[in-house]
């Protein structure tokens, strides 16, 4: 990051990040040091790249695989304006395991752009790397010539601009002056000038490098070795669990001990494993995120059974597809915001083949630190779309190891369950067993029915307590369970009754679950009940802690009496 600030003219000049995570010495030395122990803070820095946070930060990344994508359309724009700024992308060896940046890749190659790649290579992606491509870097970065091959380019760089002068005489000539025989050869048949591997934390002799690039025709692929964590002990002995942290102890690296009790994240592993245990068609699939989804548990006990395809969602969903139509059972274990990544194969290579493949998808709903990038905001209106996708949200713990039983064991055909970060606290009563598209009512009473998706239960259980208790309003409170299918009966009973029905979601309420009741209550002929809908905004929600966020939303208790109150109010002012 400083070799290349110190070389090129940003802003003028476009740095593209993959990812972003690796973008906080670009924040310090782009003007924003000052701010940054406000990093993914509610207000303060955002945790990635952010064209509205700074003009240093030309692309806004957050989900992998997009850098080179984006610069390729920077390098045409500049040359369709007959400009002359130069164009970088970084991308880190674990993004390259993503299938867009292999298109834009070869879409470089074929148009033979100006514009540098710069492949940030530490072997990790959050955790380990797989596929070939990340089994032949590892070949390249162990070859006894890499630090031969080094040293006789530190010597030719200052030599009259050896490098520019070989890469434009010769093709190969460039790599050859660097790698061993045959290696970049992936990437030289790409349509790239490959030079590397190079040391990159010798910050001086990747600004000679850099120099020499900027000279160069062409696109150039630049692939740099680094060690992830570098220079803080504790991160480079733990590399996985130091992907993304919240507060510790500088001094020893002590973590902040994260909140009591079992997250939803640890209870669906813990319930697969047990169904798993007796029945051997059932298989995982995650996409780069064994830790994050839990599977890494999965993968102790079954490790033949799991399957991490990189940060390929796309691949991942297809390939359960191709498991299930193989007469398996997989679970495919994905976050809300990542999914989307999937929307056509999840269509046309699942449901429209009526394929009995498991969606699980974590941080559904708001996430906190992370933000806009990767709140889990979209899947129900995604999702409940889809013809023949059943779709589940449970309101805790024990209620979503009964939805994982059940869809591995009992449901036939496609089924998604959207859980959210964290843990929660077990509700009273506990649990009746899932049947399909069947709700459980928790509380009855009155003219005012909440209906609640999944986490949301909480506050309409506590708002209906502050109905009764402050206000003399009884509430029924329903666990909807089941977003697709609806239950009807369960809805028919209510529109009997109540004159005001509330819904309560933590997604998009356009389109989302509140729109499913509006539509529902339309078509069993009851116009005339007022439907409130809570959920997040029509806008995009930025980072902060998730109570916080609930509470900016309207989506907190609090919120959900006052909305009550509102539509009570409203009713009796309308004229009939």
């Amino acid at each position: 990051t400083t070799a290349i600030h110190y070389v090129f003219d940003t802003p003028v000049d476009k740095l593209v990040w993959d990812v972003g995570h690796q973008c906080y010495p670009h924040k310090i030395i782009t003007g924003r040091r000052d701010r940054i122990r406000t990093l993914r803070s509610g207000g303060g820095l955002s945790g990635f790249t952010k064209r509205s946070e700074s003009e240093y930060d030309a692309f806004g990344a957050a989900h992998s695989s997009t850098s080179i994508s984006a610069a390729l359309g920077f390098a045409k724009a500049r040359d369709l304006r007959g400009t002359k700024e130069h164009v970088l992308a970084v991308i880190g060896d674990g993004s390259l395991t993503g299938g867009m940046a292999l298109e834009a890749m070869l879409n470089i190659g074929d148009q033979k752009t100006d514009m540098v790649v710069v492949l940030n290579d530490n072997n990790m992606s959050i955790a380990e790397n797989v596929g070939a491509l990340a089994t032949m870097l590892a070949k390249l970065r162990l070859n006894p010539q890499f630090q031969k091959a080094q040293s006789a380019f530190k010597s030719s760089i200052p030599k009259e601009g050896l490098l520019y002068k070989a890469a434009s005489g010769a093709r190969h000539a460039a790599t050859h002056l660097v790698a061993p025989a045959n290696t970049g050869l992936f990437f030289e048949e790409l349509g790239f000038q490959y030079i590397g591997p190079l040391d990159g934390h010798d910050i001086g002799f990747l600004t000679e490098v850099f120099e020499e690039v900027k000279r160069l025709k062409g696109p150039v692929l630049l692939h740099v070795n680094t060690t992830k964590g570098k220079g803080y002990v504790p991160a480079e002995g733990d590399q996985r669990t130091w992907h993304a942290v919240s507060g510790f102890n500088v001094e020893d690296g002590n973590l902040e001990k994260k909140a009591s009790g079992v997250s939803y994240t640890q209870a669906f592993v813990e319930s697969l494993n047990e169904v798993a245990v007796n029945h051997p068609e059932v298989v995982a699939i995650t996409a780069a995120m064994p830790d994050g989804t839990g599977l890494a548990k999965f993968a102790e006990k079954f490790p033949e059974r799991f399957f991490d395809v990189g940060i390929a969602e796309q691949h991942a969903v297809t390939f359960a597809a191709g498991l299930a139509a193989g007469g398996f059972r997989p679970v495919c274990a994905i976050y809300s915001t990542f999914l989307q990544r999937a929307y056509d194969q999840i269509i046309h290579d699942v449901c429209l083949q009526d394929l009995p493949v498991v969606f699980c998808l974590d941080r559904a709903g708001l996430v906190g630190d992370d933000g806009a990038t990767h709140h889990g905001a979209m899947d129900i209106a995604y999702m409940r779309s889809i013809p023949g996708m059943a779709f589940l949200a449970p309101c805790d713990t024990a209620e979503l190891r009964e939805m994982v039983r059940y869809a591995l064991t009992e449901h036939q055909g496609p089924i998604a369950i959207r859980y959210p970060r964290g843990s929660t606290v077990l509700l009273e009563p506990k649990p009746q067993p899932i049947r399909h598209g069947l709700s459980q009512t928790l509380m009855s009473g009155g003219d005012v029915a909440l209906l609640a998706v999944g986490p949301m239960v909480n506050q309409a259980l506590e708002a209906a307590r502050i109905l009764r208790d402050a206000h003399k309003i009884d509430c029924t409170v329903v666990n909807i369970r089941w977003i697709k299918p609806l239950d009807i009966e369960m809805l028919k009973r209510v529109a009997e009754s109540a004159q005001l029905i509330v819904t309560l979601e933590d997604g998009v309420i356009t389109g989302g679950f509140g729109s499913a009741v509006s539509e529902a209550i339309q078509d069993i002929g009851k116009p005339n009940i007022t439907v409130k809908r809570i959920g997040l905004p029509d806008s995009y929600v930025e980072h902060g802690t998730i109570p916080k966020l609930q509470e900016l939303c309207g989506m907190d208790a609090k919120s959900v009496v006052q909305t009550v109150i509102d539509g009570i109010q409203e009713r009796v002012t309308t004229p009939k």
